[in-house]
C-alpha cells in the first residue's frame, strides 16, 4: 500500500520561491503517474503538474515556466519547484500518486503568497 508524506509548504512573499517535496512509502514501482494539485478556498481542486514514469511532464498553464515537476526514484521523492509566486498561487497543495487499480492522496500542504 502507497502512502505519501509531504513537506515543503509555507509563507512567502510574492516573487519568492519554495520546493514542495513528497516521499511516497510503498512499492513506488506499482506508479504510473506522480503529480501536484493544489484546492485554494471556495474553489475546486485543480491540477499543478505531473510526471510519468517515463518522464513525461505536464503543467497547468497558470504555472507553466514557473513551476517544476521531477522525481527521484532512489529517494521515493516527487518534487515541486516553485519559482515567481504569486498571490493566487495560495492555496493547499496535495500530492497524488496513481497506478493501474489506484489512486493515492497526501495530507495536503499550505502554500501562502504574500503581496
Amino acid at each position: 500500500q502507497v502512502q505519501l508524506v509531504e513537506s515543503g509548504g509555507g509563507l512567502v512573499q510574492a516573487g519568492g520561491s519554495l520546493r514542495l517535496s513528497c516521499v511516497v512509502s510503498g512499492s513506488i514501482f506499482s506508479i504510473n503517474v506522480m503529480g501536484w494539485y493544489r484546492q485554494a478556498p471556495g474553489k475546486q481542486r485543480e491540477l499543478v503538474a505531473t510526471i510519468t514514469s517515463g518522464g513525461r511532464t505536464t503543467y497547468a498553464d497558470a504555472v507553466r515556466g514557473r513551476f517544476t515537476i521531477s522525481r527521484d526514484y532512489a529517494k521515493r521523492t516527487v518534487t515541486l519547484q516553485m519559482n515567481s509566486l504569486k498571490p493566487e498561487d495560495t492555496a493547499v497543495y496535495y500530492c497524488n500518486v496513481r497506478g493501474t487499480s489506484f489512486s493515492t492522496w497526501g495530507q495536503g500542504t499550505q502554500v501562502t503568497v504574500s503581496s
